[in-house]
């Protein structure tokens, strides 16, 4: 029997990725005309078909929405994400369609392109928006949708997220057997779903240890009304200094680093800190932050699988489903002794 030509062996024959073989064949932008023509001549050479499912209509268009205000020049860990489920997408054999919405959109409650004209046949939104927007959406949007790394007060909302509680709730414990009693939160409030949640998880490994969540001990990271971040200069450190900072994510611990550095403090040395997510990025630190280990990976597949359920209208698990992960130690703690 022949092989079944994948998206992949197209792509492993040019040099190129399945997801720029998945772009070209769908007629997607950000693929050249030269390279385009190359991948669906050489589609054609190879006899590639896409599988019989897709002709019951078991192979979708998959609407992918982001804020812009996730894409600032230290974070591009929702670009990672959308990585992880356009690869996710294309082992369905199906094709993703990514809109990056701006700021001016989502304020003006302007309906994305792609929810015109049919284009997708479901939508993952990636990363929380003002509520106002996720409202107009949820009147646009006619397709199967489905939230990925944040939630909604609806009782009909799907999403996939992280264990934002319980991760950060075992590090804040990490912390605690390490001697730390004065730990700080660095996140601001309210701004999204996880900072609030991992602020829920630090205040409960607290209060089990009969230590005080201290108002003065909660540190802003970002702009409440925007979600833009604070320059490291800009942080605002409590009068009686703690001994260990419980950081939202990673990017802020490190920023964290440099400020608490801008003081005369140094990590792990004088002050201990953790971040969250495990997120490679270009650190603006020599430390090697301790973190929670985000399983993107499986948010990713979990978020498509369910999505293909919905679009089918198949069987799936509905409501908030958590993606287990697991604490990584690094060398930004040291015992407090």
């Amino acid at each position: 029997m022949a092989k079944k030509i994948k998206l992949s062996d197209i792509g492993a024959k040019l040099g190129v990725s399945a997801v720029t073989v998945s772009k070209a064949l769908s007629g997607q932008e950000g693929v050249s005309d030269a390279m385009r023509e190359k991948i669906r001549a050489l589609a054609e050479e190879m006899d590639y078909k896409p599988p019989k499912s897709y002709k019951k209509n078991k192979s979708y268009n998959i609407g992918i929405l982001i804020s812009e205000k996730y894409f600032d020049q230290t974070q591009s860990f929702y670009w990672q994400m959308y990585q992880e489920v356009a690869t996710r997408a294309i082992s369905r054999e199906c094709f993703t369609l990514l809109e990056i919405i701006n700021g001016d959109d989502e304020k003006n409650l302007v309906t994305p392109r792609l929810c015109e004209g049919n284009k997708a046949d479901g939508f993952v939104i990636i990363g929380s928006m003002n509520s106002e927007y996720l409202n107009k959406l949820e009147e646009t949007i006619t397709v199967p949708c489905l939230y990925l790394d944040f939630y909604d007060h609806k009782e009909s909302c799907d999403a996939v997220v992280s264990q934002n509680y319980l991760g950060m709730y075992r590090l804040v414990n990490y912390l605690i057997e390490m001697g730390h009693r004065k730990i700080a939160y660095v996140g601001t409030l309210m701004c999204t779903n996880s900072i609030t949640d991992r602020y829920f998880g630090y205040c409960k490994a607290l209060l089990e240890h009969s230590i005080e969540a201290r108002p003065d001990y909660v540190i802003n990271d970002r702009v409440f009304a925007t979600g833009d971040r604070l320059d490291f200069k800009d942080f605002k450190f409590p009068k009686d200094m703690p001994t260990a900072f419980a950081c939202n994510n990673d990017v802020t611990a490190s920023e964290l680093v440099k400020a608490l550095k801008l003081k005369g403090l140094s990590v792990p040395g004088d002050v201990s800190v953790v971040g969250f997510d495990n997120y490679n990025f270009a650190p603006s630190s020599d430390v090697n932050i301790t973190t929670f280990d985000v399983n993107m990976k499986d948010m990713a597949k979990k978020a498509i699988n369910s999505l293909i359920k919905k679009m089918g209208h198949e069987s799936y698990k509905n409501g908030i489903i958590e993606i287990p992960g697991k604490i990584v130690l690094k060398d930004s703690v040291s015992r407090l002794k």
